[in-house]
């Protein structure tokens, strides 16, 4: 946990599956404030025609993405990540930003298991963390003065 799963009337190929995987771990970590290495991303493709959004009366493919993510964020900080995962997935997937659904689905930490034992709660303090983790990453990727003796 947190999973984001991108429901798609479509075969989608594996490049435009990992570019889209990449880009929603990447924009959940920075957005949710937690570690990418805790984001799993999965896609149900149930084919053409096989999953539809009524729009001013007719029929239109839509697009869902569920995310079960673990409680504790505010509803503008879900808002945030929403707006980028339509965007992604408009963008990647060709379909209308409108008829893009984004779900959520808040967890308690006891309903998550990984091989280190239960989750935790997200707070404050795992999105400092998060952010001076980001920060050290930017500073290891700046060319580093060189030193002649």
């Amino acid at each position: 946990m947190p999973y984001l799963q991108f429901d798609v009337a479509a075969q989608l190929t594996v490049a435009t599956k990992r570019q889209v995987a990449l880009a929603a771990i990447t924009q959940y970590a920075e957005i949710m404030q937690t570690a990418p290495a805790m984001v799993n991303v999965g896609f149900r493709e149930l084919g053409a025609e096989n999953l539809w959004h009524l729009v001013d009366g007719e029929l239109v493919p839509g697009l869902i993405v569920m995310c079960d993510i673990r409680r504790g964020r505010p509803p503008e900080q879900r808002a945030r990540l929403a707006e980028a995962l339509r965007a992604l997935a408009a963008a990647e997937v060709g379909i209308a930003p409108e008829h893009v659904v984004i779900e959520f689905t808040q967890h308690t930490a006891d309903e998550m298991h990984r091989v280190t034992g239960w989750g935790r709660e997200w707070t404050d303090a795992e999105a400092q963390a998060s952010e001076g983790a980001a920060s050290d990453a930017d500073d290891r990727s700046r060319p580093r003065p060189t030193t002649s003796s």
